[in-house]
């Protein structure tokens, strides 16, 4: 890009703006109930596997709660077995009960009155290892129920995750360039991928465990309440308190997540920034005034994160303290009516059981409202990105212009970043087929916007922006489709842009068809023919993330290579010498040369010298073409473009006075309040 454009959003810097210690204070997640429900929404397509996971925790479920209940009765044939023996054989349950009650030990005919035994007999080995053995079918097979339940909630929960990240990806190729001019790269990053993780990861573990808890909850109240009422009814106590709790701590913690994860995306812009320009940081000593930004922002991440696992995090030892004071109640209660004979020790021992069966999902419920605050918190950013204000779509019915259609015409085009503050207003030109058009001009006098807006990547607010063919017929580019225009243009920008993979991809990129003779036919006119051989793998040496394994030049030619395989009808060169040697530099602008043969191509630049045998150049000052002709006509006419010259090429009159010399040019040739409008 040339520069800062007028209007646009601020751009954030690794020392300051928005994302410095001025950011604005993190707001409360907007709405939990509506972005559960949307999040939830997301599992919607698999019915049938959900349906599935309920069955089988329900089996499971089910299978794990008879367990408590066996080993009751396993005790009471322990115990019945045990009593028996202190009585002679021979003699009835009743003879045993009477003699007790005739010997004043009231409690104790209370107590054996509940059990069936037969006095002498002893343990009854064979029926309790019965019950031993389906105790141990029952838990195997409630287990094996469990595991395939899980692992089926795990193929679900992924492949959710995987539509999310699909949705995620084709909505960043739906969103309209100023999106991501408002939005840092590190912030974007971390709502695809920590974001979504953590949505998967909140999912995962919720999902499961409430279907698990709802329903062990619901099958240890139907066995509470067949052994005895009346403890089952002390157990219930506890369901209102931990609602009470859990929504008291869920409105606290809500927004302590999303403040979380909120300044986990601010750190993460962070740190991509400064080290994406660690030697200007480097360069320019700021390296103390980076890491005062970044312990700031870490501080503010470390107390919206220990804030919200300290909240969140009460609702378990709150939990527990509930669940062992009714563990209490039950056990002295319990004791009581097996002292009353009301009922067998078994059955108290299995309450117990199940009490703990009951508080332990109530106590799990209760402490996942941290990882569902947390999920919910995500979903909402990513739901926040989803519904991003996305580009026009392209009409169905799009015309399309035959490949030799190259005439570009503006026609009194005005055009804005920012409502209230105008850019380019009323500019007309004509870029004849064939022809090269130069545009320069001081930094942020709306050079890059006119590309911008031959490419599409905004739309003009008035006027129109033509594409002409050889016949004569002209289409506004706003009713062409915008693959069909940007197939038909070319761009090579001053900031290189090359991905991980090998020199010979990086070229293919705009052409992944192209044979390789056309790829090295490509290299050769973009002289990347002359470095890659030096290169320990050649044109398969595999480039990292940034080709920092390349020079900037080096870089450069590679992007000119690409544009050469792309073979478009329209061709924008911005700055594209501008990191390449001067004697490179001459050797490209004659391939450039050959390159711009028959195509429309539109020419940033800020050195004059590349531009002299441009068909036409503009000279633009705050978004208006302020002069245009060829070289030798702007250089006679003695204005802006004159000014601009001789900021580049007047010889200082000696050495003191020089870099005055050239301030003075400089201020010259820059626009003056009375030239804006």
């Amino acid at each position: 890009m040339s520069g800062a454009q007028p209007g646009r959003a601020p751009a954030r810097g690794p020392f300051g703006g928005p994302m410095g210690r001025g950011a604005a204070p993190i707001e409360k997640a907007r709405s939990f109930g509506p972005s559960a429900r949307r999040l939830l929404g997301t599992l919607r397509s698999e019915r049938a596997g959900l349906i599935a996971v309920v069955l089988f925790g329900i089996l499971s479920v089910g299978l794990t709660v008879l367990g408590p209940k066996l080993l009751g009765d396993a005790t009471n044939i322990v115990f019945a077995g045990f009593i028996s023996l202190q009585f002679p054989a021979g003699t009835s349950e009743q003879q045993v009960v009477d003699s007790l009650v005739a010997a004043g030990q009231q409690e104790q005919a209370d107590m054996i009155s509940a059990m069936s035994f037969t006095p002498g007999a002893g343990v009854d080995f064979g029926a309790l290892g019965a019950i031993l053995l389906m105790v141990l079918t029952v838990y195997v097979l409630g287990s094996m129920f469990a595991w395939l339940q899980a692992r089926l909630l795990n193929g679900i929960v992924q492949r959710a995750m995987h539509r999310l990240r699909m949705q995620v990806e084709h909505k960043v190729h739906r969103l309209p360039l100023r999106t991501f001019d408002r939005m840092q790269r590190g912030e974007l990053l971390s709502r695809v991928t920590n974001d979504v993780d953590n949505i998967g990861q909140s999912m995962q573990q919720t999902v499961s465990q409430v279907v698990t808890s709802l329903l062990t909850v619901v099958g240890v109240m139907v066995m509470m309440f067949v052994i005895s009422p009346l403890l089952a009814l002390i157990a219930l106590v506890t369901i209102p308190l931990t609602i009470g709790i859990t929504v008291l701590v869920a409105r606290r913690s809500q927004s302590l997540f999303a403040a979380q994860w909120k300044n986990t995306g601010i750190l993460n812009a962070r740190v991509e920034e400064t080290f994406s320009g660690h030697a200007v940081v480097k360069v320019f000593g700021r390296q103390k005034a980076v890491e005062a930004d970044f312990r700031a922002e870490n501080e503010e991440l470390y107390r919206a994160s220990f804030g919200a696992q300290f909240v969140s995090g009460i609702i378990m030892p709150s939990m527990m303290f509930i669940g062992n004071l009714v563990y209490v109640a039950i056990a002295v209660v319990g004791g009581l009516q097996v002292a009353g004979g009301m009922l067998s020790i078994g059955a108290v021992q299995a309450f117990i059981q199940y009490s703990r069966q009951f508080t332990q999902p109530l106590s799990q419920l209760g402490s996942m409202a941290n990882l569902l605050q947390s999920g919910v918190a995500s979903a909402e950013r990513v739901f926040e990105f989803l519904d991003e204000e996305e580009e026009t779509p392209d009409d169905d019915a799009a015309p399309t212009l035959p490949p030799d259609a190259g005439r570009l015409a503006f026609e009194d085009v005005s055009f804005r970043y920012v409502a209230d503050t105008p850019l380019i207003h009323g500019l007309s030109l004509v870029a004849e087929s064939g022809g090269t058009v130069a545009i320069v001009g001081p930094t942020g006098a709306g050079k890059t916007t006119l590309v911008n807006l031959v490419m599409r990547f905004y739309d003009v607010d008035a006027g129109r922006i033509t594409l002409e063919a050889a016949s004569g017929d002209a289409v506004d580019i706003r009713r062409m489709s915008r693959a069909d225009l940007r197939r038909r243009t070319g761009m090579v920008l001053q900031d290189t842009w090359l991905f991980a993979g090998t020199i010979r991809e990086n070229i293919a990129y705009g052409r992944p068809d192209a044979t390789e003779e056309e790829i090295l036919a490509a290299a050769r006119a973009a002289y990347v023919d002359r470095f890659v051989h030096a290169l320990p793998e050649g044109y398969d040496t595999v480039l990292d993330d940034d080709a920092t394994n390349l020079s900037a030049g080096e870089r450069q030619l590679v992007t000119i290579a690409r544009a050469f395989l792309a073979d478009p009808r329209l061709l924008i060169l911005d700055e594209a010498t501008s990191s390449v040697d001067t004697r490179t530099e001459l050797l490209i602008q004659r391939a450039m040369s050959r390159l711009r043969a028959d195509r429309t191509s539109f020419v940033i630049a800020h050195r004059l010298s590349t531009i002299r045998d441009a068909d036409l150049i503009l000279v633009m000052e705050a978004g208006a073409i302020v002069e245009q002709g060829t070289h030798e006509t702007l250089l006679r006419a003695g204005g802006a473009y004159r000014r601009l010259y001789d900021a580049q090429f007047e010889a200082a009159p000696d050495a003191g006075a020089g870099v005055d010399a050239v301030e003075e040019a400089a201020l010259a040739a820059a626009p003056t309040e009375a030239d804006r409008p």
